[in-house]
Parts: C-alpha cells; sequence; structure tokens
C-alpha cells in the first residue's frame, strides 16, 4: 500500500498522542504507533493498556487500505527532522517493510504486525453522555488536576471527580490538604452522575484542548470514558470506588474575611518561604487591622523573615500557618487580581476564593492549616 501525507501534519498528531506511551511497558507492541488507512483517512493509535488514543489525519494519495504498527520513538525523531513537505509511505503488508521517501532521500524501516495492538475498551449500554465546551473542560481541569493526590491506599484521591447534576457540572480534586472546587453553570448532564478520571488522561486531555474548538464529548459507564474532540479520542480506565462527600469538608461560616491584591501575596509568600524550614515549608500569617504580616523561621539554622502587606481585615488580630508550597500554588491557580480567604480558627481550614468569579463558574480552594508552635 502507498499513501502521501503531510509531513508537519503528521509530526505534529503523532507528537500529541505520543505522551500515551510510558518509558516501561509490558507489551513490546505498545512501544509503537498502530497506523490504519481507510478511505483516504489515516488514523494512528497509541495506547498503555489503560488509556488509548486515537487521532486521524487526511491523506493527499493513497492506492489500498491497510494497517501496520511502527517503533515510535523511531518515527517521531525521524518526522521531528524533516521541514514541511509531503511524505510518501511505501507498505508492504506481507513482509512489513516500510519506505519513507522524502525530498532528498528515504528511510527504510521495519513494521510489525498491526493484530498483536490491543483493542481499545468499548463502553456499555448503560453509558451516560455529557457535552462540554472544549474550553470550559481546559479550565476545570487545569484549575482542579494540581490538587490530586498520589496515594496508594485511597486511590479514588487520585484523579478528578467529575459531579454531575442537570444543573451544573462540579469538578473537584483533593489530596488530604488541599481541595479545589470548580463548578461550572454552562455545562449540565440529563441525569445526575459522576466519574472519578484519573491523573494521566487528565493531564493528556489538559495538552489537547487548547488547540480545539467547539464541545468535548464525553461518553462514560462503570469502568470507561472515552473523551471525543474535534481530531483526537480518547478512551481511558476510570478510577473506580466512592469520592467522600466533598461539601461536607468545606467549613461554612468563616467570620473572619481578609481580601488581598494575589501577585502581591504570591510574591511575598516566595520570599519568605525561603527562610521557612525545609521539613515544614511553615508559613505564619497574622492578620491585623488592615494588614497581613507574613512570617517563617528555621529555628535550625537561625533564619527567619518577615513582610507585610495592605489587605482588607476588620476583626480581631488572629493568627494562622500554611504549608507555603500549597498556598502558592492554589494562588498560581486562580486567575483574579483579587483574593478572599475566609477563616474561622487556625486550626480550620482556610477557604480562598476569587473575588470576581469568571463567568458561568463558581470556584473554590481549600487549603488545611498547620500547627503553629506559638
Amino acid at each position: 500500500m502507498k499513501f502521501i501525507v503531510s509531513s508537519t501534519v503528521l509530526s505534529s498528531h503523532l507528537q500529541a498522542i505520543s505522551r500515551v506511551i510510558n518509558s516501561k511497558n509490558s507489551l513490546p507492541i505498545l512501544d509503537c504507533f498502530l497506523f490504519e488507512l481507510k478511505d483516504g483517512t489515516l488514523s494512528a493509535t497509541v495506547s498503555d493498556s489503560e488509556t488509548t488514543m486515537v487521532t486521524s489525519v487526511e491523506v493527499n494519495e493513497s492506492d489500498s487500505d491497510g494497517r501496520f504498527a511502527v517503533a515510535a520513538k523511531t518515527i517521531l525523531d525521524a518526522l521531528k527532522e524533516i521541514p514541511e513537505q509531503p511524505l510518501m509511505f511505501e507498505v508492504n503488508i506481507n513482509s512489513l517493510e516500510i519506505t519513507v521517501q522524502y525530498q532528498n532521500g528515504k528511510y527504510s524501516l521495519m513494521g510489525q504486525n498491526a493484530d498483536e495492538f490491543p483493542q481499545s475498551a468499548m463502553l456499555g449500554d448503560s453509558a451516560v453522555r455529557v457535552e462540554m465546551d472544549a474550553s470550559v473542560l481546559l479550565a476545570g481541569i487545569n484549575r482542579a488536576v494540581f490538587a490530586t493526590a498520589d496515594d496508594e491506599l485511597r486511590p479514588v484521591m487520585n484523579g478528578i471527580y467529575f459531579d454531575i447534576t442537570t444543573e451544573d457540572i462540579t469538578m473537584v480534586a483533593s489530596d488530604g490538604h488541599k481541595l479545589v472546587r470548580c463548578k461550572t453553570l454552562s455545562a449540565k448532564g440529563n441525569e445526575r452522575a459522576a466519574f472519578i478520571l484519573p491523573k494521566k488522561p487528565a493531564s493528556l486531555v489538559k495538552n489537547l484542548l487548547p488547540k480545539e474548538q467547539g464541545s468535548v464529548v464525553i461518553e462514560f459507564d462503570e469502568r470507561n470514558a472515552v473523551f471525543t474532540l474535534e481530531r483526537y479520542r480518547m478512551v481511558c480506565r476510570l478510577i473506580e470506588g466512592r469520592y467522600p462527600n466533598y461539601n461536607s469538608v468545606i467549613p461554612q461560616n468563616n467570620p473572619y474575611t481578609v481580601t488581598v491584591d494575589r501577585m502581591l501575596l504570591v510574591g511575598a509568600l516566595r520570599r519568605v518561604s525561603i527562610f521557612s524550614s525545609q521539613a515544614s515549608s511553615l508559613i505564619k500569617l497574622r492578620m491585623q487591622e488592615n494588614q497581613i504580616v507574613i512570617s517563617a523561621q528555621d529555628i535550625d539554622f537561625s533564619t527567619s523573615a518577615e513582610e507585610s502587606l495592605a489587605c482588607q481585615y476588620e476583626g480581631n488580630p488572629m493568627s494562622i500557618g500554611f504549608k507555603s508550597t500549597f498556598l502558592i500554588d492554589i494562588l498560581n491557580n486562580i486567575v483574579a487580581d483579587e483574593v478572599i480567604v475566609k477563616l474561622a480558627d487556625p486550626s480550620r481550614a482556610g477557604v480562598i476564593v476569587p473575588v470576581e468569579q469568571e463567568e458561568n463558574e463558581d470556584l473554590l480552594m481549600l487549603l488545611m492549616p498547620m500547627m503553629l508552635n506559638d
């Protein structure tokens, strides 16, 4: 079989899906791209046995249909070096010899038997279907994925929980210390449903979405989910189990509220946290009238730092301790200019929300405090 395809189009599509491939695979065929040519469309598939991603490219010419597998690293590195031009693939389906001809030369390589490539999972009859705008899904995953856990004992925490109702869709992630709840009103389901998307497929989709227009169709049953984008399709295994009741950990009445410029606070935290204990990264926030004092110390090395910022705060002075790296992460994943930090007492979680929410979005982040010694 022969076909001609644009070098840069093929290369960019293969680059996008190649992130699925693991560095160590149990099956050698999983180090390959599966190419399938049918009716003038070339589809490329990769899999790590839990997540499968497919992309399709229109070919300029083809003489027959067929399928073959080829080592991913070899073809990716080879295509990366070729500027935009037509490539002619000649594949002997019986001997699996592949010749790739380009302007001033040719590559010869061996393919592998396509039949060894594992089939991707099929959804059951009870699958639920939801549609979301690509930009809405991207915003939700972007906000939430940093808060997912790496917990072997509680695997349900290692992904993003999609809580779907007939009015909205909420994406939640938590590692037990921090929690993100991003509710979008611009997407909803036809019925109550939920699934937990593991971190790896969430990151894979996140990398594809910026180039996508229009809506993403998500279909899922108890075990698997299928994400259908304009030029890509991903089938992934879901995390099975019950997600904890996230609403129950969000404190409802927090009498103390601090309104502060987000970037000024991030800058101060970065400077002061250099002097915190390396083991705990503990920083102390002391709120008093219209002022927040950020301090840290490392007793072992006799270093300390303190910085004060103007803020809007009325109420009794109070101090609370947080892990600086977590607080900086949270503030970096909010896009508003100003944030409100809602507090109850030094032992209860702090709730951080943007002063101005994005349109049709309700974003809330929560951080557990650390005990202060004084």
